[in-house]
């Protein structure tokens, strides 16, 4: 796996005094990688990401991934609002909205796949830690989007999958929530409209081009996930799992 060095000013020290437990994955929203890179290292600008994966899949390292890099902004997956020091950000070049949302090119994912796979057993980072810039900030983003296939790199073990997707009696969007921020999600206090937005994350990385009002299938599908994967990011690794 060839990596080439492209240094960002844009990082400083994790704050949590450990090494990564998360992946974040985002899309560039831009034209070019060349210009998602002059953007990820310009000072003034003052975002970065570890990676950016080009769509003919040469993979560009700007931070190096003991330091914190400034890609996640405000957020909060589990118990942590500092995506920042907890997680290794992944940009993919894709121009997003730009151009109507353009499908991940083999190439591109393929790279994905050794990256992660190579980070994961480094950092003994779990399948479940691997999110969507649209999970940790469901009202402000939808990146890396309804193109990217999370059942492909779930298939691999390099992130997860719901296997309950059957049609529970009852539908209650109280039991959809409690899963949901088990699971990880988590919403700002003044959302107006907190079942319609966690629903449409959670859609939108595993449902995608589904819509309408939360049904039975969203409920198996998130409750599945919930009691299999909890999210312990930002637990103390000396507690207990209670």
């Amino acid at each position: 796996m060839k990596i080439t060095p492209a240094p960002s000013p844009n990082f400083g020290p994790r704050r949590h005094g450990r090494g990564p437990d998360m992946v974040v994955l985002h899309h560039t929203a831009m034209l070019t990688a060349k210009a998602a890179v002059e953007r990820l290292c310009d000072p003034v600008a003052e975002v970065s990401a570890h990676y950016v994966i080009s769509r003919d899949g040469e993979i560009i390292q700007l931070v190096a991934e003991d330091m914190r890099a400034w890609h996640a902004g405000a957020g909060r997956w589990g118990e942590t609002d500092d995506l920042n020091s907890h997680s290794i950000g992944i940009e993919l070049d894709n121009s997003g909205p730009l151009t109507a949302l353009p499908p991940f090119p083999e190439p591109q994912m393929h790279a994905l796949e050794l990256l992660l796979t190579d980070c994961m057993a480094r950092h003994s980072i779990p399948p479940e830690n691997v999110i969507a810039h649209s999970d940790m900030a469901p009202v402000r983003k939808f990146d890396p989007g309804a193109k990217f296939d999370w059942h492909r790199l779930a298939r691999q073990g390099l992130s997860v999958w719901p296997a309950n997707l059957g049609e529970p009696e009852a539908v209650q969007d109280a039991a959809f929530l409690k899963a949901a921020e088990k699971f990880g999600y988590h919403l700002p206090e003044n959302c107006e409209t907190p079942v319609a937005t966690l629903v449409s994350a959670f859609r939108l990385r595993f449902f995608p081009g589904k819509s309408g009002v939360v049904d039975g299938q969203d409920v198996a599908a998130i409750t599945d996930l919930a009691q299999r994967f909890p999210s312990r990011v930002g637990l103390d690794p000396e507690a207990g799992t209670s």
